[in-house]
């Protein structure tokens, strides 16, 4: 279960981004739809990941919140010399927080 509690609070106020980003990377990245954002069939390698925020709306109970994120990819068996490769990705999330609870869902957009 994800919670965004310290984002909830500081909803609404020039705070917000900066908590948002600070939770999300404080999250475990394998809370994280990074797995389904990958664009060469690797793996995902949440250990470098940067957000960034694009919309955040009140949607009444909840506040709909649209996040690009970018990370690795490690593509094994693409190359003789360096394998496993490592190419940078953006995806972009759709979370969804609960005004009430800060429990948050996170799909992939």
């Amino acid at each position: 279960m994800i919670i965004l509690k310290q984002a909830l609070q500081d909803w609404a106020s020039e705070s917000f981004e900066q908590s948002l980003k600070q939770e999300l990377m404080a999250l475990d990245p394998a809370l994280l739809p990074l797995q389904q954002g990958v664009q060469q069939g690797g793996y995902a390698d949440g250990s470098n990941r940067e957000f960034s925020l694009l919309t955040a709306v009140d949607c009444g109970k909840r506040i709909k919140v649209q996040v690009g994120v970018f990370f690795s990819e490690i593509i094994a068996g693409c190359s003789c010399g360096d394998d496993p490769a490592t190419e940078n990705v953006y995806c972009e999330f759709v979370l969804l927080i609960d005004k009430q609870t800060a429990r948050t869902i996170i799909e992939l957009n």
